[in-house]
């Protein structure tokens, strides 16, 4: 909590925090619209992109295992600043890069900064409301999230399409934003009353209390097939756009990529209004119509088709993955809580790497609209029996 020599001096509140979470988060999606341009530079194949990109992911996974609590010790702000540190060496390593191994290491730093970020900003942007703001800063500390991912590609996009230097310009930009939002850090207040040395690392674990099971199952899976369509986006839609669709304007293919998290931050609005036991099959409903929408795309090779298959598949997304960590949050006893909203996460980002790897392996079989087909189709069929699963059996009682 924050203390009472914190109150009586101002300090930046939750918008700010919001704003460092925001640019921290966008560092991991930056690279999203270059990976073609890495792929001619460095003669790589597309299931090498999906690797380059699913390392991160694995990255995020072990933070959150290994310190996924740490800012309830040691302070948010030491953490911030740790993960802005770690962001920062992500950007030189793609600054500086000379070959796929500057690449992966870069993406995992990123993991890293992500992973951390995760919980030491969303709790600082939450701890840092006042009195009647913790709605609104509910909301902040999602957009800030889903915004800042929306943010990177759109920005990188823009930058590496009418610069000329589409490799160097938006890392050079990142890394000024990250200092600044250092800056801001530091002038932050400090929202952990007794911060100290924790003792030792060690990995939370996966267990579950039993009051969370049946309803951990269905909201994982439903945030597992979502973050699976957010992976196929930010790794995989770049190649689509361009080899499938034959769009080859970078800022287009980060404006296309930004819609899915910008639906995202919409349907996680919209959760709080029409509650989670409708939310929860509502989104997976929602992501349902999108993912056709996309497949359909590839099919009749229709740009306008796609962006509608983002929005909605983002909308979906957004719906399903705030009402099941509400959910879950709801269910978990408070002992539990924090480590059951960690194991959530880990569920969510395996979505993010394992399917896009698989995509990434399938187009060398079957080619890039093959494999979008594929994976649409399989993510479908898990998404509708989720949604069917819970519209019979709710995940909580009230609205």
């Amino acid at each position: 909590m924050i203390t009472d020599r914190t109150r009586r001096h101002w300090r930046p509140g939750y918008p700010v925090a919001a704003g460092v979470f925001a640019i921290g988060m966008a560092g991991t999606t930056l690279p999203t619209p270059l990976y073609g341009l890495y792929r001619e530079q460095l003669g790589f194949s597309e299931l090498t992109v999906t690797v380059v990109f699913a390392v991160y992911a694995l990255g995020v996974i072990t933070v959150l295992l290994l310190a996924g609590n740490v800012s309830d010790e040691v302070g948010r702000r030491p953490v911030l600043l740790c993960a802005l540190g770690l962001s920062a060496a992500s950007a030189l390593c793609f600054l500086f890069e000379d070959g796929l191994p500057a690449l992966l290491l870069g993406r995992v730093l990123s993991g890293f900064a992500a992973g951390l970020f995760s919980g030491a900003a969303t709790a600082a942007v939450l701890e840092l409301a006042g009195p009647g703001q913790e709605g609104p800063a509910g909301f902040a500390a999602t957009a800030a999230n889903m915004g800042g991912l929306g943010c990177g590609p759109l920005l990188s996009g823009l930058l590496a399409q009418y610069s000329p230097w589409p490799l160097t310009l938006p890392f050079l930009v990142h890394l000024g934003l990250l200092a600044l939002a250092a800056v801001a850090t530091w002038l932050l207040p400090e929202t952990v009353a007794h911060p100290h040395r924790p003792r030792t690392l060690r990995p939370r674990g996966l267990r579950l209390p039993p009051e969370v099971r049946g309803v951990f199952a269905p909201s994982a899976v439903a945030a597992f097939a979502g973050f699976a369509l957010l992976g196929l986006f930010t790794a995989v839609a770049p190649a689509f756009v361009g080899q499938t669709l034959g769009v080859h304007n970078l800022a287009v293919t980060g404006l296309i990529v930004f819609t899915v998290f910008l639906g995202s931050t919409a349907g996680q609005l919209l959760t709080g209004q029409i509650g989670v036991r409708r939310a929860l099959p509502g989104g997976c409903l929602v992501l349902v119509v999108g993912l056709l929408l996309v497949a359909t795309s590839l099919v009749v090779t229709s740009l306008p088709v796609l962006v509608a298959g983002a929005v909605c598949g983002g909308i979906g997304q957004g719906l399903a993955f705030r009402a099941g960590l509400t959910a879950v949050g709801r269910a978990a006893p408070p002992e539990h809580r924090g480590g059951t909203i960690s194991a959530f996460f880990l569920v969510a980002y395996f979505g993010i790497s394992l399917p896009v790897v698989g995509v990434g392996a399938l187009t060398l079989e079957l080619g890039l609209r093959g494999a979008g087909l594929a994976f649409s189709a399989c993510v479908i069929v898990v998404v509708l029996a989720v949604g069917l699963y819970v519209l019979r059996r709710p995940p909580v009682d009230e609205v």
